[in-house]
């Protein structure tokens, strides 16, 4: 079995304002960097509403689809905007991750990268923020929960900006459990030690400002594999920010680009051990663009890499 990479030209008609770092050159430059790849390339289909309502409200999904403009920008809060693009790009980003889930579980892929944006992390159950508007990763643990049947799902999340939406999401849902490692303090302020979920399913690793690959690599080698491990997760979704890049501009956390690629690597190797290589990865954040793609490029290679089952 290959690794899918799943992508839609719908998300790079997601426009945000001139200067605005979650920018459509972010995927222009991912696709480049995984073009020499030897993937699967799959296009992403647009998710249902009934797929959205597993996580999102149908007052929300309906509020999300009047903020979408007829022509320039709409600005949703602070930090997130929607062009007459961007409601589709949505919709393919969270469609994509759930084709995602079914090609893996049903074994059509050994695993699976989504290109794709607006991302997700942020979006929380009715509260768009943080250049987010649907709960991608979150979706697709639900998904892989109530449609597949799963019994147990994990999502780990090393993007440098907490992934409140996806806690916020799974916070009461003690089939899946959610791993998250971020810089404290940084925005959007949670993501403490403290906050562990309705049923102790949530585990939040907060890293000081200039933390390293190495002390990265230690604190995974020593909590959060074996936390993995011991929940036994039969899907392992990844929501795979390159923000902690020493060269990002939004944070000041110090990885290198081989730090991602030693991510990669290992959470293939952990979900080998524990759930047959099913693993999928979804984009998140990452602002400065060679370093965005040098690093998804890394990534992405260690899916490749991995044996097969």
């Amino acid at each position: 079995m290959e690794t899918a990479l799943i992508t839609h030209a719908d998300c790079l008609n997601h426009v945000t304002p001139a200067g605005h770092p979650e920018q459509v050159a972010r995927l222009e430059h991912v696709l480049h960097a995984l073009a020499p790849l030897d993937l699967n390339r799959i296009t992403a289909p647009l998710a249902a509403d009934d797929d959205l309502l597993r996580i999102h409200p149908r007052s929300y999904i309906d509020e999300i689809k009047q903020m979408r403009p007829e022509s320039g920008t709409f600005q949703v809060d602070a930090d997130t905007h929607m062009s007459p693009g961007s409601l589709d790009a949505a919709y393919r980003a969270a469609g994509g991750t759930l084709r995602a889930v079914d090609m893996v579980l049903r074994g059509e892929a050994k695993n699976a990268f989504v290109a794709a944006r607006p991302p997700g992390h942020h979006a929380e159950t009715a509260t768009a923020m943080g250049f987010c508007l649907f709960g991608n990763v979150a979706l697709g643990a639900k998904y892989a929960l109530d449609y597949h049947g799963l019994k147990r799902v994990a999502v780990v999340d090393f993007d440098v900006h907490h992934g409140n939406g996806t806690q916020d999401i799974l916070w009461d849902e003690p089939r899946a459990l959610t791993i998250t490692s971020q810089q404290m303090p940084l925005w959007p302020g949670t993501g403490a030690a403290t906050e562990t979920g309705e049923y102790d399913n949530v585990l939040n690793i907060p890293l000081a400002p200039e933390t390293d690959g190495a002390a990265m690599r230690a604190v995974y080698t020593r909590t959060v594999f074996p936390r993995l491990r011991a929940f036994a997760p039969e899907l392992i979704l990844v929501s795979a920010g390159f923000d902690a890049h020493r060269d990002d501009p939004l944070a000041q956390l110090n990885w290198d680009t081989e730090d991602f690629q030693w991510l990669g690597r290992e959470l293939c190797a952990v979900a080998r051990k524990i759930c047959h290589g099913r693993l999928v990865s979804v984009l998140e954040g990452g602002y400065d663009l060679r370093a965005l793609a040098a690093s998804a490029k890394v990534f992405v290679n260690e899916l490749i890499e991995a044996p097969n089952e």
